[in-house]
């Protein structure tokens, strides 16, 4: 079996640790130390399809799995179903229960499914400006594209009020960010957040451990929105604050839109990734993403129990039965350059004696880095993900800060990922809300 892995950071790092028993090859960007080590590699952009196709046909690859969404949006898996070759990820039409949020939330509508929230898309920043008014709560403004995980903003949060919510409306519009001169405005929700990731063949949904993502740049969740500072999950499958009645919810909206997307646009085969807010009355579904996470990725593959490289057959053959998991707590903390993300030096070195991290009993996953020669350069993105294991999250967590030591350079991270003080805000903050 010759397996293709698209995409050059820490999520598709987990991804080729993963695959066990099968020839590996990797196409990335930049020279991902971690991925160079285990496979045979081609440094070129994920998003040039034609040459995707070409690599893969040449080294006759069985199975590709695309890692980032940018290839997804652009129909890298249209481009090699075409050739022959199966694929973990959805087709173009299918990802867009990713890439348009004007379609996620109307496939909502239309198909009434569970977890919706009020929304309005708007195409005109004086009908937003109107609604916003009207509408008198505070509200979440977002780019119907892709932004990389950075381009949404909250009333209360990273703007002001109203009326920083309409300008930046009119920034959205008047500059088409995210490639739309079009705007997706929600109620904003009250809750907390966590992640499910499902492995999905086109009907059925196969979900993995819930995990819960820390987004914001700096301790005790201040600063801006990042594509993700670190996330742990729990033992069981759930998470401190999270019951099994609320993960079902969330696994069922889930199915629900995977029967939904099969109805409007045909099978949505790979990894569908739910980002759900849980409120008073339950799991509220905030948005898709149409592949794994990035951290949420490296708490689960670690634990998975279950061949990967069979389940990747069975998603393109159509026939998931069930995935098995290690009944382990994890901790991912992500070392980022100093600045990040709004002023991440690129070029900087860092060292890693991965070989202490590992006696330790931590795993490094590599992200938007470049080995050339025998060093590491930062780029002005995330560095490197560091996950601790552990019968609890408290044990995981100690672990993974244990060995951020081993990392050396102008980088920081968030010390407070996993942490007891942080967990006990989070269970208490939804108690509030449920009294």
């Amino acid at each position: 079996m010759k397996i293709l892995v698209v995409g050059t950071g820490a999520r598709e790092h987990a991804i080729c640790n993963a695959v066990k028993d099968a020839e590996l090859y990797s196409i990335m960007s930049n020279r991902n130390p971690g991925i160079s080590r285990i496979s045979k590699f081609q440094i070129s952009s994920e998003k040039d399809l034609i040459g995707v196709k070409k690599y893969a046909l040449d080294n006759k690859i069985d199975i590709a799995i695309i890692g980032p969404e940018a290839p997804l949006e652009m129909g890298i898996v249209d481009e090699l179903q075409a050739a022959g070759i199966g694929c973990v990820g959805p087709t173009k039409e299918a990802a867009r229960i990713e890439t348009d949020k004007a379609f996620m939330r109307d496939l909502f509508d239309t198909y009434k499914i569970g977890g919706s929230i009020v929304y309005k898309v708007f195409d005109s920043v004086e009908d937003t400006g109107d609604f916003i008014d009207e509408f008198g709560q505070d509200v979440v403004v977002k780019p119907v594209g892709l932004t990389g995980g950075k381009g949404v903003k909250i009333v209360g949060e990273h703007l002001e009020d109203g009326e920083a919510a309409k300008r930046y409306v009119k920034e959205i519009i008047d500059n088409k960010i995210s490639g739309y001169a079009q705007v997706v405005i929600e109620e904003r929700l009250i809750g907390e957040e966590f992640t499910v990731q499902a492995f999905v063949d086109g009907d059925k949904v196969v979900p993995m451990p819930a995990a819960q993502d820390h987004p914001h740049a700096y301790e005790g969740d201040q600063g801006p929105i990042t594509g993700g500072m670190g996330s742990y999950s729990d033992k069981d499958g759930l998470l401190p604050f999270l019951d099994r009645k609320n993960y079902q919810d969330s696994v069922k909206i889930m199915q629900d839109t995977v029967n939904a997307i099969k109805k409007e646009v045909g099978p949505y085969k790979g990894i569908l990734y739910g980002q759900f807010m849980l409120c008073k009355d339950g799991p509220k579904l905030v948005e898709y993403n149409a592949r794994f996470g990035d951290p949420e990725a490296m708490n689960v593959l670690p634990l998975l129990k279950t061949d990967f490289v069979e389940l990747c057959e069975n998603i393109v053959d159509g026939n998931l039965k069930s995935a098995d998991f290690k009944r382990k707590a994890t901790v991912c903390k992500y070392i980022v350059p100093q600045g990040y993300p709004e002023t991440g030096k690129a070029g900087q070195i860092i060292n890693v004696d991965e070989s202490k991290i590992n006696q330790e009993g931590a795993l490094v996953y590599y992200a938007a880095v470049n080995q050339k020669d025998d060093k590491i350069f930062t780029s002005a993105s995330r560095a490197l993900g560091l996950v601790g294991i552990g019968n609890t999250i408290s044990e995981a967590e100690e672990i993974c800060e244990n060995v951020t030591k081993y990392v050396k350079g102008k980088v920081y991270h968030r010390r407070d990922v996993g942490t007891v003080k942080l967990i006990e805000k989070r269970i208490k903050h939804m108690n509030m809300l449920r009294s």
